[in-house]
């Protein structure tokens, strides 16, 4: 499906994080390993690998990787392209998933009216049930919405902010008004790589209007290739451009950026890394 990307990607001067990459998924089976490797030298610190699929062995997958690697975390859950697939062991396989200690989050999931591979209503109710499932294990989530905010927007109001709970916009394209209105819920706002592309310049106004203790960074891999490897096989060390083009919005240098990034990531996952002791 895609040329694969042989290039480590532009080295950053500091850390960087990739909130959402799919690599669990086939396009990655032939050289993973050397992918992670490549983002390490790119400078990326810490992976969110999303498991998503019509069943538990493509959901479960990203908590393989994520066990197997240093600084690698999972998420998963029903994607609402999958919603019709759903069944109630599904649920409790996410249960069970959740319970690990490398998962940070259940998704992506929400609500997708641009392809409708789901009915609207099958895809709501199924977004209901993994908010409700994300409330009693004290989870965040993490969102896919497309074409569907005004829907999407009542239902976190009616069933998730009142949990206290967190979010992530995944790969935001909604409207300012949709972003802060998300962001009073609790909400995170993360941006890919079609930030960087030609005909994004709506998108780049709404991201310059997002405070930037809000921000995250992904790549979505291996879709979304930012400019300049559209048409190649996205991956985490392209992210350096997502983050990039954050900085430039908002006035910042690289190093600013990455650093108010990485703050963001860790604290909303609570993530606190040991100073080594003096001496080791």
């Amino acid at each position: 499906m895609f040329n694969q990307q042989l290039t480590t990607g532009r080295e950053y001067p500091a850390p960087l994080v990739d909130s959402h990459c799919h690599l669990a998924d086939p396009e990655f089976d032939a050289d993973r390993d050397q992918v992670i490797a490549r983002a390490r030298k790119a400078g990326v610190k810490y992976l969110l690998v999303i498991g998503t699929g019509p069943s538990y062995r493509e959901i479960g997958a990203a908590l393989t990787v994520a066990e197997q690697n240093e600084g690698v975390y999972a998420a998963g859950g029903i994607h609402p392209h999958d919603a019709g697939h759903f069944s109630g062991a599904a649920l409790s396989e996410l249960r069970q998933f959740a319970r690990s200690p490398k998962c940070l989050a259940l998704g992506e999931i929400g609500l997708d009216y641009h392809y409708q591979n789901s009915l609207r209503k099958i895809q709501e109710e199924i977004l209901i049930q993994q908010l409700e499932l994300a409330r009693e294990v004290t989870l965040p989530v993490i969102i896919h919405c497309r074409d569907a905010w005004p829907a999407f927007r009542a239902i976190i109001k009616e069933h998730w902010r009142s949990s206290a709970l967190r979010g992530i916009l995944h790969c935001f394209s909604g409207s300012l008004e949709d972003a802060f209105d998300l962001i009073d819920c609790g909400f995170m706002v993360s941006f890919a790589g079609n930030l960087t592309f030609k005909n994004a310049g709506g998108l780049r106004e709404t991201a310059k209007q997002i405070p930037v203790e809000r921000l995250l960074t992904e790549t979505d891999s291996p879709y979304l290739a930012p400019v300049p490897y559209r048409g190649k096989r996205n991956e985490p060390a392209f992210v350096s451009e997502v983050a990039g083009q954050l900085a430039l919005l908002h006035g910042l240098s690289n190093e600013e950026m990455a650093a108010q990034l990485l703050g963001n990531f860790r604290d909303f996952f609570g993530i606190h890394e040991t100073p080594p002791r003096e001496g080791t």
